[in-house]
């Protein structure tokens, strides 16, 4: 099961079009990626996706070339690759962790959610029940390595 499904996306692309013109500027992007701690240079992104500004399908396809797995190259590319995706990981799960105490609670990923505008209380989302889907220890929080098996299922 996957967090983010096409509705999911286009709301945060929806999000993101602050002007309603059907595109998102690579700023805009940018913007979000940063505020979820992946970091890329707005050069990066235009090499990444041949473009300055994404329609929904150009969105999709971004999104899908950045949560699918690489696993070109040779043993040391894949293991630096691996290095840097733990931390990415790190960096995403403090994101999440406001108060630092190595759980992300449901009040921390509404918190996190709502500051991204990623979060509508009339949606009928409940946070406790996106939780308990990756909440193997029942303690209804995410600890890093439920949230990382959590993100590994969500882009696999």
């Amino acid at each position: 099961m996957s967090i983010l499904n096409n509705s999911d996306l286009h709301q945060i692309f929806e999000n993101l079009d602050k002007n309603g013109d059907g595109l998102v500027s690579l700023e805009e992007l940018n913007w979000l990626l940063d505020k979820t701690g992946v970091k890329f240079s707005l050069g990066e992104l235009e090499s990444l996706t041949g473009k300055t500004r994404l329609d929904f399908n150009g969105f999709l396809l971004f999104y899908d070339s950045i949560s699918n797995k690489q696993n070109n190259g040779s043993n040391e590319d894949v293991e630096e690759g691996n290095e840097n995706q733990e931390s990415d990981l790190v960096n995403a799960f403090k994101v999440f962790d406001l108060n630092g105490d190595g759980f992300i609670s449901c009040e921390e990923l509404q918190n996190v959610l709502s500051r991204l505008e990623l979060w509508d209380a009339s949606s009928g989302r409940d946070c406790r029940t996106m939780i308990r889907v990756y909440d193997t220890n029942l303690d209804g929080q995410l600890d890093f390595e439920e949230f990382k098996n959590m993100m590994f299922l969500t882009i696999s």
